[in-house]
C-alpha cells in the first residue's frame, strides 16, 4: 500500500494505466464532457467541497475531473470493497485528488476512508448506497449545519433514505439521482444487465444457453438482467414479492415462481432486489448441485451467506471470484463473494453508460449549490427538465436528432377545445 497526506492507494506505479483507461472512457462519455465544458466556464461549484463514496473505476474518475473542472474540492473513497480500479486511484491520486481506495479493502480500512472523507468536512456528499450519509449522522453530525445536500444514486441507497426521512432522522436534504428516468433506463436497465451478465461470465465462463437463470427481484435492474440472460439463451425464472411486477414479468414472457420452488430447479441465481435474505440459507439447502449464486444489488446482504459458511463441510476458492462450499454433499458456488459481481469480477457499467448517471450527479450538485437553504430535509427528485437536458446531452453525443413541435401543434396539445 502506498500512502501519502491525502491519499492511499494500493500501487502509484498503475497510474499510467489508470490515465489511459480514463481517457479511453472519455471517448464514450461526450454527454458527461458537454457538461465539464459548461463547468469549466461557469465554475458554479467554485469553493465547495465534495465529498464521494462511489465505485473508483475509470468512469468515476471522469466524474471527478468534471466536478474539479466546475472549481470543487473533491475527496473520494470505494463504496464497496471489491470495486475499486487500482490503477484509477492511483492517477487520481496523481492529479492530486484526495482518494482512499483500494481492490480488497477490509471493513476496517472500508470505514477509516469514509471518516478520511468525511473528514474534509464536505459541503456536499455523492452516495453510492449512503454509508457515507449514514456515517455522517450517526458518528459526524456536527457536520451537518455545512453540508448543502447530498446526492444518492442507487436503489438501495434511496430505500435506506427514504427510511431515515419516515424516522425523521435525515437531517440535510438528498437529491435521489436514482429516480432519474435516464438513471432507470439506461444505468438501472441496460448497465445492470449487461454488467451482471458480464460479471458472471468473467467469473465462470459459463454457457447461458439451456439455463435455467433465476433473477431475484424484476425492478429495472432485473428485467435488464432477465432481458439479457434470455438474449443469450436461458430459460429465466423470475422471483418477486411485488403484484406489479410480477405481473410485468409474466407479460415479458417469463416463468414467476415462489423462491421455494425455483430454488430447486435455477442453475444460475442473480439477486437484483436491495432487500435481504432474498435467498435465505433455505432456499440454498434445495438447490441442486453445481448452482451458481451471484448477486447484483449494492450490499452482500441479499444472500444469506453467513450460515453457509458455518455449515458448509468444505470450502475452496477455485477461481478469483468463485467460491465452492459443500453442503449436503452438494457443491454451491458463490460469486463475487456476495457482493456486486458486476465490479467484484467486471468492470462494472460501460462508459456510455455511466456518462448519463454521472451528468445526473454533476447536474444534482449544480441543482444543490442554486437551491441552498431552499430545499427540505427529505429525498428530492430532481426536476424534469434537468432529465430531459441528460437526454438530449446524450442523444447529441451519439449524434441523433429529434423533430420539434410547430406552434400549432404546441396550442393544440395545450388546449381542450379541438375535438372531432
Amino acid at each position: 500500500m502506498e500512502t501519502g497526506k491525502h491519499f492511499e492507494v494500493r500501487d502509484l506505479s498503475l497510474s499510467g494505466q489508470g490515465r489511459n483507461n480514463m481517457d479511453l472512457a472519455e471517448l464514450n462519455m461526450g454527454a458527461l464532457l458537454e457538461v465539464r465544458k459548461r463547468f469549466e466556464r461557469e465554475k458554479p461549484l467554485k469553493g465547495i467541497r465534495v465529498g464521494l463514496a462511489l465505485h473508483v473505476t475509470k468512469e468515476t474518475g471522469v466524474l471527478v475531473r468534471t466536478l474539479r473542472a466546475g472549481g470543487a474540492e473533491v475527496a473520494i473513497t470505494g463504496c464497496n470493497p471489491l470495486s475499486t480500479q487500482d490503477d484509477v486511484a492511483a492517477a487520481l491520486a496523481e492529479e492530486g485528488v484526495k482518494v482512499w481506495a483500494y481492490k480488497g479493502e477490509t471493513t476496517e480500512d472500508y470505514y477509516r476512508y469514509i471518516t478520511n472523507v468525511i473528514n474534509t468536512k464536505p459541503n456536499i456528499t455523492i452516495d453510492d448506497g449512503c454509508d457515507l450519509v449514514s456515517e455522517i449522522h450517526k458518528n459526524h453530525s456536527g457536520l451537518i449545519e455545512n453540508i448543502i445536500c447530498g446526492c444518492e444514486e442507487t436503489t438501495t441507497g434511496i430505500i435506506r433514505l427514504r427510511a431515515m426521512e419516515k424516522d425523521k432522522a435525515l437531517k440535510y436534504p438528498l437529491i435521489a439521482v436514482n429516480d432519474n428516468q435516464t438513471k432507470h433506463l439506461v444505468d438501472n436497465f441496460y448497465g445492470t444487465g449487461q454488467s451482471s451478465i458480464d460479471g458472471i461470465l468473467r467469473a465462470t465462463n459459463i454457457l447461458y444457453a439451456g439455463k435455467t437463470f433465476v433473477v431475484c427481484g424484476y425492478g429495472s435492474c432485473g428485467k435488464g438482467v432477465a432481458q439479457r440472460a434470455k438474449g443469450l439463451g436461458a430459460n429465466v425464472v423470475v422471483t418477486e414479492v411485488d403484484h406489479f411486477r410480477a405481473l410485468q414479468a409474466v407479460y415479458d414472457g417469463f416463468r414467476v415462481l415462489k423462491m421455494d420452488e425455483a430454488a430447486k430447479i435455477g442453475d444460475i441465481f442473480c439477486t437484483v432486489t436491495g432487500g435481504k435474505h432474498v435467498i435465505s440459507f433455505e432456499h440454498i439447502k434445495k438447490m441442486k448441485n453445481g448452482a451458481i449464486l451471484a448477486n447484483s444489488g449494492h450490499f452482500d446482504v441479499e444472500i444469506q451467506l453467513k450460515e453457509l459458511r458455518q455449515a458448509a463441510v468444505s470450502y475452496k476458492r477455485i477461481r478469483p471470484f468463485m467460491e465452492e462450499f459443500v453442503l449436503d454433499g452438494k457443491k454451491i458456488f458463490i460469486l463475487g463473494e456476495g457482493r456486486l459481481i458486476n465490479l467484484a469480477a467486471g468492470e462494472g457499467h460501460p462508459s456510455e453508460v455511466m456518462s448519463t448517471s454521472f451528468c445526473g450527479q454533476a447536474l444534482a450538485v449544480e441543482y444543490g449549490i442554486k437551491h441552498k437553504g431552499r430545499m427540505e430535509c427529505r429525498v428530492i427528485q430532481l426536476p424534469k427538465s434537468i432529465d430531459d437536458e441528460i437526454a438530449r446531452l446524450q442523444l447529441k453525443a451519439m449524434g441523433i436528432e429529434i423533430d420539434v413541435l410547430t406552434p400549432e401543434q404546441e396550442h393544440y396539445l395545450n388546449s381542450w377545445k379541438e375535438g372531432t
